[in-house]
C-alpha cells in the first residue's frame, strides 16, 4: 500500500504506452530529485550504468517490472537513491569496472536491490539479530503492532509480485527512528548511507513470511520450524 500512491499512476501511463516506461515514470510524478528517466537505448555500451546516471542525471529504463519498481524507488526516495548512485559512481571512478565489485559496491548493490528499514522495540531487534525466530514472531507477536517496516529494495518488491515463503529482506541493522512521512525517511536514510557503514556489512536477514499478517498460517508456532526459511 505505501507504494500505491506512486505505482498506480505510473502503471496507468505505462499500460497506455507499453514500450515507454521511462515516459510513464516521467509523466506520473514530479521528480523530487534532478534526475529523469530515459530509454535504455540511451546508455552507451561502453559506459557503466551507475556512471551514466551520475554524469547525465538520466536513469536508463527498460520496459519490465524490475525497472518499474526501481523507478518507483527513485520517485519515493530520491535523496537516498541519489546517494547510493553517487557512492557507486565514486567507486567506479576510483577502481573501474572489474570482474568483482569489491566490498563497498557489493554492499551498495545489496542495499539497492533487497534492503529494508525497521523501526521496532529493542526486544524485537535483539531477537532478530540473534535469529530467535520463535521469540521474535510468537512470544513477542503483539509487539509487532508497534513496528514500522519500510521495504526499499526494488528487486525485493519485484519478488512480491509472485510471493513465496522464503523471501527475505536484508534489514539495515541501524534502528530507524519513528518517521512518519516518506520525506522524513528519505532524509534520514540519506544521511546514514556512508561507505564506512555499508562496508561493515550492517544487514540482518528478516524472513517476510514470519511477520504477523503477511503470510497465512504464521500464527501457528509450528510455522517457524521450517529451517529452509527460518535458519539458525
Amino acid at each position: 500500500m505505501p507504494w500505491a500512491q506512486y505505482g498506480e499512476k505510473v502503471q496507468l501511463h505505462w499500460q497506455a504506452q507499453p514500450e515507454q516506461l521511462h515516459q510513464a515514470l516521467n509523466q506520473s510524478c514530479a521528480m523530487r530529485s534532478q534526475k529523469t528517466f530515459a530509454p535504455q537505448a540511451d546508455l552507451p555500451t561502453d559506459m557503466a550504468y551507475e556512471s551514466f546516471i551520475f554524469q547525465h542525471k538520466l536513469i536508463p529504463t527498460r520496459n519490465n517490472a524490475h525497472d518499474f519498481f526501481n523507478g518507483l524507488c527513485w520517485l519515493r526516495f530520491p535523496k537516498s537513491k541519489t546517494q547510493l548512485n553517487k557512492l557507486q559512481a565514486d567507486a567506479i571512478a576510483r577502481n573501474g569496472v572489474g570482474a568483482h565489485r569489491g566490498e563497498l559496491r557489493d554492499a551498495l548493490t545489496l542495499f539497492d536491490e533487497n534492503a529494508g528499514l525497521l523501526c521496532a522495540p529493542p526486544s524485537l531487534w535483539e531477537s532478530l539479530k540473534n535469529k530467535q525466530w520463535h521469540k521474535l514472531f510468537v512470544t513477542n507477536r503483539d509487539a509487532w503492532q508497534q513496528v514500522k517496516l519500510v521495504l526499499f529494495g526494488h528487486a525485493l518488491l519485484e519478488k512480491l509480485l509472485q510471493p513465496y515463503k522464503g523471501i527475505t529482506v536484508h534489514v539495515l541493522c541501524l534502528p530507524m527512528p519513528l518517521l512518519i512521512s516518506d520525506e522524513e525517511v528519505d532524509a534520514w536514510l540519506c544521511q546514514q548511507l556512508t561507505p564506512d557503514l555499508l562496508q561493515s556489512k550492517p544487514f540482518v536477514p528478516l524472513p517476510l513470511a514470519g511477520i504477523p499478517g503477511w503470510w497465512p498460517g504464521n500464527e501457528i508456532p509450528a510455522f517457524f520450524e521450517d529451517k529452509k526459511v527460518f535458519r539458525d
